[in-house]
């Protein structure tokens, strides 16, 4: 799959300077599409497409913070992650309820169930509030402004194949670090899922422009991305958990939810760590 790569961006004598929009725009057009979808229907799904589209535009960014500036690339990247993490926490929710629906009680699941609706709410709210189109928009258009008055001309293959080179090489160091830290040092696994991620979405960005050493390395950030993503949610769902415990009401035990999650967690790190 290629992300928002449009015919012009695989000529031979395209450059990066000049092609950023074209990768970025439709991720924009992504993001835009389901915040307005929301206005009607506080879905999930929803909400989590929307933020895909926004990590996707992050790891753009990434990608070309050589040619960027710096502090313009720090806020806009952190502007990126702020409104992801507002599209993420119903999200996060589901996944919780999803993992101790067999293990707990009906007064548990109730209090969680309640508490994801209002997150869910919350969450729309924010995203509105953050006038989400107007913001990308102007994001998109500022850095394409740099870009495009910058005085570098970077040939966009060469470009293309050292960013994702780069990204690979860091994925491989997380994995040689996680693969010597202990099973309850889980910061070394969080960040192999994260270099894994944004290996994945730089092969689908610039996939016709690399070598097919490089296209074909995208098998295993997918195999991460899927193993490493399961550890993540549950010990994301043991941290919220906790988190909200003392708002629990009387009768929602939180013991046996959270003696089954750490017993999932315990398996999903054994899994993850076979592919180290």
């Amino acid at each position: 799959m290629t992300t928002g790569a449009g015919t012009h961006a695989r000529g031979p004598h395209a450059v990066a300077e000049a092609n950023f929009a074209t990768y970025a725009n439709p991720l924009v057009t992504k993001a835009i599409e389901e915040a307005a979808a929301l206005r009607n229907d506080v879905n999930a799904e929803k909400l989590h497409r929307l933020r895909v589209a926004l990590r996707r535009l992050r790891t753009l960014l990434w990608a070309y913070r050589p040619i960027l500036d710096a502090k313009f690339d720090n806020e806009q990247r952190e502007l990126f992650k702020s409104l992801a993490s507002a599209a993420g926490n119903t999200r996060d929710w589901d996944i919780l309820i999803a993992l101790v629906e067999n293990n707990t009680n009906k007064t548990l699941l109730s209090s969680f169930r309640k508490t994801r609706n209002e997150t869910a709410e919350k969450s729309a709210e924010t995203l509105r509030n953050s006038h989400l189109d107007e913001t990308l928009r102007n994001a998109v258009s500022e850095a394409n402004r740099e870009l495009r008055t910058s005085c570098g001309r970077t040939p966009l293959t060469k470009f293309a194949q050292k960013r994702t080179t780069a990204a690979q090489d860091q994925l491989k160091k997380r994995m040689h670090r996680a693969s010597k830290a202990s099973s309850a040092d889980y910061s070394s696994y969080h960040d192999v899922r994260k270099a894994g991620k944004k290996v994945r979405y730089l092969i689908e960005f610039f996939e016709p422009l690399l070598k097919k050493k490089q296209r074909q390395s995208l098998k295993n950030p997918k195999q991460l991305q899927k193993r490493f993503g399961a550890l993540n949610d549950v010990v994301a769902s043991r941290d919220l958990l906790n988190a909200h415990r003392v708002s629990l009401p009387d009768g929602a035990d939180a013991k046996a939810a959270l003696r089954a999650l750490k017993k999932k967690q315990k398996r999903r790190i054994k899994a993850a760590s076979k592919l180290l």
